[in-house]
């Protein structure tokens, strides 16, 4: 039995906090997991900066309201759940994924939960489990799947690296450069062959 596993954030659709700091004209917040391996340390210091600018949660739906899927995100994960089971794997937030899930016809996501106060305002976020994407590859494992992995940045290396195939897809020079054992592809009809192949 075969799961595939995949990133949302820069493999199914934009960097939603690069949106946002493009959007906020706050350019701090355009750090991300492929800037910064650490997600602690990168989500501490990205509700410092909404606190410092008194931005709460409504604010960046406001801009998630306005992400589409990146082009041939639907046909790809359509022509995927006919081939095998598929679970987006993402650190980002249940408040920030339910609209692009909608947009993707629900696929099913297993992410985290921001901790939001009664004005509306970022207190602290809630992780599924440690090491979530890791954590979740061996728990599919361990009742009999074979995983195989898909994502960009520096926190998706650990389940790519876990599974029976892993994939790197539109990730940077820098990472590709420093796991050249990793095939590295940028068009989802690649990425599909490849995973084709593996199944």
């Amino acid at each position: 039995m075969n799961i595939v596993c995949l990133d949302m954030e820069g493999v199914l659709v934009p960097e939603i906090w690069i949106a946002f700091a493009e959007k906020s004209g706050i350019p701090e917040l355009s750090r991300t997991t492929r800037d910064e391996p650490n997600y602690d340390k990168l989500m501490d210091f990205r509700l410092r900066i909404l606190r410092e600018h008194g931005l709460g949660l409504k604010e960046i739906q406001d801009v998630i309201a306005g992400i589409d899927p990146l082009p041939g995100t639907r046909e790809f994960l359509s022509e995927l759940r006919m081939l095998t089971q598929v679970i987006i794997l993402s650190d980002t937030f249940e408040q920030f994924a339910q609209p692009l899930m909608r947009k993707l016809d629900w696929p099913t996501i297993f992410c985290n939960t921001l901790i939001v106060g009664e004005d509306g305002m970022i207190e602290d976020y809630k992780m599924r489990c440690p090491n979530s994407k890791l954590t979740t590859v061996r728990g599919l494992q361990s009742i009999g799947f074979d995983t195989i992995a898909a994502g960009d940045s520096f926190n998706d290396l650990a389940m790519i690296k876990a599974s029976k195939a892993g994939f790197l897809f539109r990730t940077t020079d820098e990472i590709a450069a420093e796991h050249p054992q990793i095939p590295a592809f940028r068009e989802f009809g690649d990425l599909l062959h490849a995973i084709r192949e593996t199944l």
